[in-house]
């Protein structure tokens, strides 16, 4: 038996980085709990060496579940499956990522085995002496953090923010057991269908997974601003963000944002333009690789954690960047 799970993400029959980020948590929880970690993998046509590398990086159990009929994610089915893996093998905690199908799928599966469930979870520990799951997530608008246990039921389930870890390094030395779980047709929910897909395409669809984000705050002064924020980061080849600040004003929309209230991101390259940093974006940054701070203020919070730090006035600065980055893309023709 396996004690602690993780949830495996695919699509089209590869792994998502989600998946390995699970697993560093996962198996800091493991090793605390001095049991095994094992990651349950549902979807169809992912090759043995992903199943493989789950081990690599951290599993030491993998279930893989696959069939054609769940090649692609539609709740009931892997709700179903998941629920009767839950029942048959029982395990105490059960991670998965908060991306779309994780907040959809791990509510579902908490009602059908009775279990509670934290959801947007930042940090995961054990508490001493009990066992129980210790699962810290923002509350009240990101400005407080909670704690939340549940020590009454079992498994204890928390969805946990993309990119708020990284994923341990790949061990080849690591060995594990790889279990495929034949599929039933009782295993699946004969009331649902897929007629078809559609998708919609946005700008700001792929700001957890950028290696590069250049992100606005107040210190913009107004929404038309936002323009050579999304100029830079196209020319850096990123996308664009924005800090709660410049949000809640209005100047642009609410997948946008950065911080405990938005999206945790870890790219490679972060650029905050007009942010002080406050205590909750600062969270939804602090595993980029390499951060660049720009703004007015010497005594800005962002400056502190940055790796460069840019004082001046940024209505000078970012069209400067964007001067050189344009004469150099020139030469290169």
């Amino acid at each position: 038996m396996s004690f602690v799970w993780t949830i495996a993400e695919q699509h089209g029959g590869r792994l998502k980085a989600v998946s390995f980020e699970l697993l560093s948590r996962g198996r800091k929880l493991a090793d605390k709990l001095g049991t095994k970690l094992a990651s349950v993998l549902i979807g169809n046509q992912v090759e043995e060496t992903s199943l493989e590398e789950l081990i690599q990086r951290g599993a030491d159990e993998v279930y893989s579940i696959q069939d054609s009929r769940l090649e692609h994610f539609v709740c009931e089915n892997y709700a179903k499956v998941l629920s009767r893996l839950i029942k048959a093998y029982q395990p105490s905690i059960v991670l998965a990522a908060a991306t779309s199908s994780g907040r959809t799928l791990m509510p579902y599966v908490a009602i059908k085995v009775t279990a509670g469930l934290t959801a947007d979870c930042t940090e995961l520990d054990i508490e001493q002496g009990t066992g129980n799951l210790l699962q810290t997530r923002p509350a009240i608008g990101g400005n407080i953090m909670a704690t939340i246990k549940t020590p009454a039921h079992r498994p204890q389930m928390a969805t946990v923010r993309p990119r708020s870890s990284r994923p341990l390094e790949k061990d080849p030395s690591r060995t594990g057991k790889i279990i495929a779980v034949p599929v039933t047709d009782d295993m699946l929910d004969s009331r649902v269908s897929v007629l078809g897909y559609r998708h919609d395409a946005t700008e700001f669809a792929n700001l957890e997974e950028a290696d590069v984000v250049v992100a606005g705050g107040k210190g913009l002064k107004k929404g038309e601003n936002f323009t050579m924020i999304r100029v830079l980061a196209a020319s850096l080849g990123g996308v664009a963000g924005a800090s709660r600040e410049a949000v809640d004003r209005g100047w642009v929309a609410y997948p946008y944002q950065i911080g405990l209230s938005g999206k945790t991101i870890s790219p490679k390259l972060y650029v905050g333009v007009g942010i002080s940093g406050s205590i909750q974006h600062l969270a939804g940054i602090k595993t980029s690789e390499t951060i660049v701070s720009i703004n007015s203020d010497p005594d800005a919070n962002l400056h502190k954690i940055a790796d460069f730090g840019i004082v001046g006035d940024a209505f000078q600065i970012v069209p400067e960047i964007q001067r050189r980055l344009d004469g150099r893309r020139t030469e290169a023709r």
